[in-house]
């Protein structure tokens, strides 16, 4: 009976209902979600002035996204446990857009670095500025220092940020170059790094398609990097080691620099 609904789900004509059919929910869970979100923050702005609160609602969001979506098998594999009460660097690999749902399923709040056109988009945009999420725009330097600032403000704060350094998704499933600017952000404020090994989202929903595949995917919380004795002008050092570690979590083979 299971290998029958598998190869149903699978079908291209029922897996392109089903995908458009869950955007649609999607469209309808940000909606709902809006007033709540709103009305919270009212009442929580004084005592929760670094949005941790309306940041984990905005997070299950996405983890009932993940429970309605009957392609995806996503889990979290964590023997490291970080301490909640206190902020750090995560620091993962980018695979697919499909990332951003498997990370809501950790248990600590992360303030996302996205795309600064998805802050455009009605309604979800808002709620993202609400949660303290932060923009960017690729390829824009002055972007990317007002991203910097606002992530010293956050990690101040006492949240945790979390941040892809390939600064775009893998096309091959090859851990790209990180950059080294959140690395020396961490160093200056002495905020330890955690990597994050993402693996299988790549087929959850692949490039330029909105139409998923039957996929099981992870996210392994790694050992903290101590930024411990670092000077800013070991970031990149330190950047380097970090990719070896997620790395060596994904089998992956780097090429030499």
């Amino acid at each position: 009976m299971e290998k029958q609904r598998r190869r149903f789900y699978e079908l291209r004509p029922i897996a392109v209902v089903l995908s458009y059919l869950w955007w649609l929910l999607n469209v309808v869970i940000v909606i709902l979600w809006a007033p709540f979100m709103g009305a919270f923050r009212f009442v929580t702005r004084r005592r929760d002035p670094g949005r941790h609160r309306i940041g984990r609602i905005l997070r299950n969001a996405g983890v009932v996204g993940i429970r309605m979506n009957p392609f995806w098998d996503f889990r979290v594999i964590d023997a490291v446990h970080p301490d909640a009460r206190r902020p750090y660097l995560f620091v993962s690999n980018h695979r697919s857009m499909a990332d951003v749902w498997i990370l809501s399923l950790l248990p600590w709040e992360m303030k996302f670095l996205s795309k600064e056109s998805v802050f455009h988009v009605w309604v979800l945009g808002w709620e993202m500025k609400l949660a303290g999420d932060i923009p960017i725009e690729r390829g824009d330097k002055g972007s990317a220092r007002r991203a910097l600032i606002e992530m010293r403000q956050r990690l101040l704060d006492g949240s945790s940020v979390v941040v892809f350094p390939e600064g775009t998704r893998s096309e091959n499933g090859a851990l790209g170059k990180f950059r080294e600017g959140a690395f020396r952000l961490a160093i200056d404020l002495g905020i330890d790094i955690v990597p994050l090994a993402i693996s299988g989202t790549e087929t959850a929903l692949p490039k330029h398609s909105l139409v998923f595949r039957r996929t099981q995917a992870s996210v392994e919380v790694l050992p903290p990097v101590s930024v411990a004795g670092l000077a800013p002008g070991d970031a990149g050092g330190l950047a380097e080691r970090v990719r070896e570690d997620i790395a060596r979590a994904l089998n992956l083979e780097l090429e030499a620099s």
